[in-house]
């Protein structure tokens, strides 16, 4: 294979990304060198099992994705603005909305989530760690050279270009010979890896892990929603792995699964992939609204309302999700009875989603609301989000969704599920928990500024989809002719990208502000808060807890504060067991990446050489005997009188 068949060339566009690439790895590595921070690098960070710095390297890593996915719509938002554009071609758009779909929803939802379930998730359940720390190392490392071999399919081979769904036939060598949707099959099936081993993992942690005397209905909602989300990860992400393994037999070893004249069928791709599909909306989905409870509940100064009922239907949504798939495709084919199921359960999921709304509602009603920046973003969420949900249903109703289904209106729709439903979450998230992870609050006056021109951006854009979606504008339309009527929404859509885009912006510029000029005095609760992540340092310190809190109620650290039974008494403070840093993962994870970069061209021979050292990393690991080390008692008093004051 020639250099000019591996690199990508003859665009503009992709030369100066390659270009981009290049000095920016040549950028960090001298910076790095000059400041002589390898050693820091792979000490602190690199090779840490730390679930609080692996839960910080997640969310950078969604950051930069949310960079990635971002301009990817920019660029379909520039080529749509006006009738006859030729800004991007139409491989090139193809390129561009399938990259765009999986960066978004695999490589910024996903790790933003899970970076935030990572920090948070042991903290409010009062462990020191999760149940397995290596795995959940080896759970990011996947995750992150995943994402990086899906990213560098644009310059190196040619990105994947069926769609997010990756459809067949055309995701089949027949259509689409290329090494594209290779990169697809293999980056997707490391990357579930982790996924999948992560879900275990929290499984473990919050059912054998909680702090004495918390009960199952004792958990703060933002854990509940993540079990129940780990849940459907372990039910759902095996359903993806075959999927992808039938796609990567059918592309690198000529098999059929998905070929009708050899027997297949690619309505089994469809059934396997929504099978995983639409259950993944509800994994992304779910933390988001554990979010919002925190949220909602700490800035409402109450409470949060129904709390019964809110587990009740989290378990309800999670239920039914794995129960809607075929709504994906009433119009291929199905008949009247299966499309009436499907569209009655469809319909049912909207019930317990409906539920939370109220709760919500209910929570905030009566109590001294606080504005914060957080508390907009939870706001904004149930107006928006309920469009989303709205127009949810109007599709699930079979015969209305023929007109519907393939326009621009679905693609509104599930803008407006997924942006408010998860976006909104992660940014009010990572402003509500930013203080634990790094001893400072971010600006508010600039969070506000992000807040409002990304809310107002965001209903610019998608809003009027809605319109030409009704007016007959197909998705994955890379063009269009003058005088359908169309122009004017489009332009609005175009200049809502770049208002939300300016919202992105004001995100990455507080970031930068804040670690430079923000006050580290902001102690170790500035909320006011009511779960037990609060009952730490900011940023929390490496064993988490001097002890293990015991806990006899919800919103346990609110009444520990009430009762003014938060002080730590030295007689308590023993020496405490954490477990070592190892290079294993980060190893196991680059051995991951190059295997599959081999396999992508279909190198087999270095793939195989390659998967050895995979096997090697499982050896090795067999035969690690570290347990860990012990923080003295006499360490852990002298970190707990500094934030404390006084024991």
């Amino acid at each position: 294979m020639s250099v000019d068949q591996i690199l990508v060339t003859g665009d503009p566009l992709i030369l100066a990304s390659q270009i981009a690439i290049l000095l920016t790895i040549i950028g960090a590595v001298v910076g790095i060198t000059y400041f002589k921070k390898w050693r820091y690098l792979w000490e602190e960070w690199l090779t840490t099992v730390d679930h609080k710095k692996i839960g910080i390297m997640y969310i950078l890593a969604g950051v930069a994705m949310f960079f990635r996915g971002g301009v990817d719509g920019l660029m379909m938002k520039a080529q749509t603005s006006r009738p006859n554009m030729e800004f991007l071609d139409a491989q090139h758009y193809d390129e561009v909305f399938t990259t765009h779909g999986i960066v978004m929803i695999l490589f910024m939802a996903m790790p933003m989530l899970i970076g935030i379930m990572n920090v948070v998730l042991p903290l409010q359940i009062g462990a020191r760690d999760v149940a397995f720390p290596k795995l959940n190392a080896l759970s990011f490392w996947t995750f992150f050279v995943a994402a990086m071999l899906f990213n560098i399919s644009f310059v190196i081979g040619g990105s994947p270009d069926a769609g997010w769904t990756s459809y067949f036939p055309l995701a089949g060598k027949e259509f689409t010979p290329g090494v594209g949707n290779n990169y697809y099959a293999i980056a997707l099936q490391i990357a579930g890896i982790g996924t999948l081993a992560t879900g275990i993992n929290f499984i473990v942690t919050i059912l054998k892990m909680r702090a004495p005397g918390m009960t199952l209905m004792k958990m703060p909602m933002f854990t509940w929603t993540s079990l129940v989300t780990s849940i459907l990860i372990v039910a759902a992400f095996p359903i993806l792995t075959v999927a992808l393994a039938f796609m990567t037999m059918d592309r690198l070893f000529g098999a059929h699964f998905f070929t009708v004249a050899a027997g297949g069928d690619p309505m089994l791709w469809l059934n396997l992939f929504w099978l995983w599909g639409h259950p993944e909306v509800y994994i992304v989905v779910l933390p988001a609204f554990g979010m919002f409870s925190e949220v909602i509940a700490t800035f409402s100064r109450k409470n949060l309302y129904g709390y019964k009922t809110m587990v009740a239907s989290i378990v309800g949504i999670a239920f039914l999700s794995m129960l809607v798939w075929v709504h994906h495709f009433y119009t291929m084919g199905n008949s009247a009875a299966v499309n009436s199921v499907f569209s009655i359960t469809t319909m049912m999921i909207a019930i317990p989603t409906g539920v939370k709304i109220f709760n919500w509602l209910f929570t905030m009603r009566k109590g001294r609301i606080k504005f914060t920046t957080s508390m907009l973003w939870s706001l904004a969420f149930i107006p928006c989000f309920t469009i989303g949900g709205v127009t949810g249903v109007m599709l699930a109703m079979a015969a209305a969704d023929y007109q519907y289904h393939n326009t621009m209106f679905l693609v509104a729709h599930f803008h407006y599920v997924l942006i408010p439903g998860v976006v909104f979450a992660v940014f009010a998230g990572l402003y509500y928990w930013w203080p634990k992870m790094f001893g400072f609050t971010l600006n508010e006056k600039i969070g506000k500024w992000h807040f409002w021109l990304f809310v107002i951006g965001f209903n610019l854009t998608f809003m009027p989809m809605f319109f030409v979606g009704l007016d007959g504008m197909s998705r994955r339309m890379y063009t269009y002719s003058e005088g359908l009527g169309w122009e004017g929404w489009l332009g609005f859509s175009a200049a809502g990208s770049l208002i939300m885009a300016a919202g992105f912006a004001a995100l990455c510029y507080n970031i930068y502000w804040s670690f430079r000029f923000a006050s580290r005095d902001v102690g170790s609760d500035p909320w006011d808060a009511r779960t037990l992540e609060w009952a730490t340092a900011s940023p929390v310190q490496h064993y988490n807890f001097a002890v293990v809190p015991k806990v006899d109620s919800l919103d346990p650290f609110w009444k520990m504060k009430k009762k003014g039974t938060f002080k730590l008494k030295k007689q308590d403070i023993k020496e405490i067991h954490m477990p070592s840093n190892s290079a294993i993962p980060i190893l196991m994870g680059i051995a991951f990446g190059i295997v599959g970069f081999f396999l992508v061209f279909e190198w087999f021979t270095l793939a195989a050489i390659w998967s050895l050292g995979i096997i090697a990393c499982l050896v090795a690991n067999s035969f690690d005997y570290d347990d860990g080390y012990h923080v003295s008692a006499e360490e852990v008093e002298e970190t707990e009188r500094k934030w404390r004051g006084d024991l």
